[in-house]
């Protein structure tokens, strides 16, 4: 089946790029991770998968990623997650199974338990809630947080290509979309949503948070074995 492309303008002249399958519902939407794209492994995966299943399938690209509109470093959680909510809301009809990798499993959970857009069921792969406070900012050091909070960025090194900015604005705007883990939210899982949590080293506690109404599934996978949400969807 063949993969129509496009560009969305999310309302203020910065246009989001986006790839999408027609076919029956529910509609599949993969949520990329951060400074990723929409053409990673996964992506392909689910898009090559989808097409063979007749089912529908949305990818895109969040503002100053891959080849969407906007700088990088103008980007926060709050803003890829309202990119994500207009994409969605533009591209699909009815609820959708939303399938987040890393930084897109936070702007699923965001999307889902806002009620951004309607959610059929959510599917994280190696998701990282809250990751920049756990992940970034707990992890720098002393001289790197001082260079944030007094120049308003700082360019992390990469392995993977050149450095890349980490901006006081994505730290602060993170804290206002972080979720309250405990035994409370496990607690709050209602009755009528499925929950998996799949940690791979079995050294890492399990987290929990509560979504209604919908298949909730919180998975980590490596990238061989994606045919696991084979299962999920």
């Amino acid at each position: 089946m063949k993969e129509e492309t496009g560009r969305l303008d999310r309302g203020d002249g910065v246009h989001l790029a986006w790839r999408r399958i027609a076919g029956r519902g529910p509609g599949v939407v993969f949520l990329g991770g951060f400074n990723s794209d929409m053409t990673g492994s996964k992506a392909e995966f689910l898009a090559a998968w989808c097409a063979a299943r007749g089912q529908a399938f949305l990818r895109f690209d969040y503002s100053g990623h891959g080849i969407s509109e906007g700088r990088f470093e103008d980007g926060t959680i709050g803003r890829w997650a309202e990119d994500a909510a207009c994409v969605i809301a533009a591209l699909t009809q009815g609820p959708q199974i939303l399938i987040g990798s890393s930084m897109g499993g936070w702007i699923a959970l965001l999307l889902a338990t806002r009620r951004k857009v309607p959610v059929r069921g959510l599917i994280g792969i190696a998701p990282a809630p809250d990751f920049t406070e756990d992940l970034m900012w707990a992890e720098f050091p002393p001289a790197v947080r001082e260079a944030i909070m007094r120049d308003g960025v700082w360019h992390r090194p990469s392995e993977y290509g050149a450095p890349y900015p980490i901006t006081r604005a994505l730290i602060e705007d993170g804290r206002k979309h972080q979720f309250e883990w405990g035994p409370k939210s496990l607690f709050s899982i209602p009755l009528n949503a499925r929950h998996q949590y799949f940690n791979g080293s079995g050294l890492e506690p399990a987290r929990f948070a509560s979504v209604n109404n919908m298949v909730f599934t919180m998975g980590r996978f490596r990238d061989e074995s994606l045919i696991r949400i084979r299962h999920a969807i």
